[in-house]
């Protein structure tokens, strides 16, 4: 759904936003969606592990693909071989907090390097048709907050949007999220700007927009067992126990029935948090191997709930 004209956006989690998650939050409402963040170099070396990352459904359009990367001859050329795809545009992540990736001078890291950041981008709208866009953070710390600053070099390089974190690398997901850079990044370019942190309702998305002029907003952990965010409600617990099963099931058709029944345990203990006897639940769903069991689990205890 999109508030008051303004687009809600899945933002990216790593082994989270994957094809069944993406789906049902369009279906809730999401007005665009974006992958799980994929490495450049893992696609030019034909890593095995890339291509669950890069399977879509056509009726999850539009998606974005979001690279990850530090070699602006890399990203380019992965950019320009994955643009035939389904993607609307490739959003580029400069803003993942996670030390294997910042150490090795990916994600937040380039915050730090604002010429590389924006080698990398220039590199890629050159051979590129579709849209770039960038996501990335406050700053990598309340020391070094150039958000602004870093808007700025992405809008040179050619970045069509830009995607701003309200919180810093340091921060991770804690503290409260700075709207306030968001508004700043906002006045300082002439392209769109996508605000992001501590949005968990469509009315703190209007909020978000009337405070920072911001073009979108993107909705992320506030999704987390709760895709109906995009659609502004709570489930009763008839709908809720229904969106579980079928999470399970579209799992199972993505990955698997085992593999279905261990990358479920997360994904059903944000949907039944703070639920009567929810604790007990997950222990039990998390000692299961059995597909038809945990169906079973969960049917019975969303019916029996009081």
């Amino acid at each position: 759904m999109t508030v008051n004209g303004t687009k809600l956006y899945l933002g990216p989690m790593a082994g989270i936003t994957d094809l069944p998650f993406r789906l049902l939050c369009r279906q809730m409402g999401a007005d665009e969606v974006i992958s799980e963040m994929v490495s450049a170099k893992a696609i030019l070396y034909n890593n095995k592990n890339t291509a669950d990352l890069l399977r879509y459904d056509e009726c999850e359009k539009p998606i974005a693909l979001q690279l990850f990367g530090n070699d602006p001859d890399i990203c380019a050329e992965i950019g320009r071989r994955v643009e035939d795809g389904p993607w609307s545009s490739i959003n580029f992540n400069m803003g993942c907090p996670v030390p294997k990736v910042v150490n090795n001078g990916e994600g937040s890291a380039l915050m730090k390097n604002p010429e590389l950041a924006g080698s990398i981008i220039s590199a890629m709208t050159k051979v590129m048709k579709k849209p770039v866009t960038v996501k990335f953070r406050k700053g990598f710390s309340e020391r070094e907050v150039n958000a602004v600053e870093f808007a700025k070099v992405m809008e040179a390089s050619g970045a069509a949007c830009v995607m701003v974190h309200g919180r810093t690398r340091e921060q991770y997901y804690h503290g409260i999220a700075d709207w306030d850079i968001i508004r700043q990044v906002k006045e300082a370019v002439k392209i769109p700007v996508i605000g992001n942190g501590d949005v968990d309702s469509p009315g703190a998305a209007d909020r978000m927009v009337r405070e920072t002029g911001c073009d979108g907003v993107m909705i992320a952990r506030a999704a987390l067992g709760n895709p109906w965010v995009f659609a502004g409600y709570k489930p009763d617990r008839d709908e809720l126990r229904e969106t579980m099963l079928r999470h399970v099931r579209m799992q199972a058709d993505y990955n698997g029935e085992h593999q279905a029944v261990l990358e479920m345990r997360k994904h059903l203990a944000w949907y039944t948090h703070g639920l009567k006897g929810s604790s007990a639940f997950r222990d039990e769903i998390n000692h299961i191997d059995n597909y038809s069991e945990l169906l079973q689990k969960i049917d019975n205890y969303l019916t029996n709930i009081s």
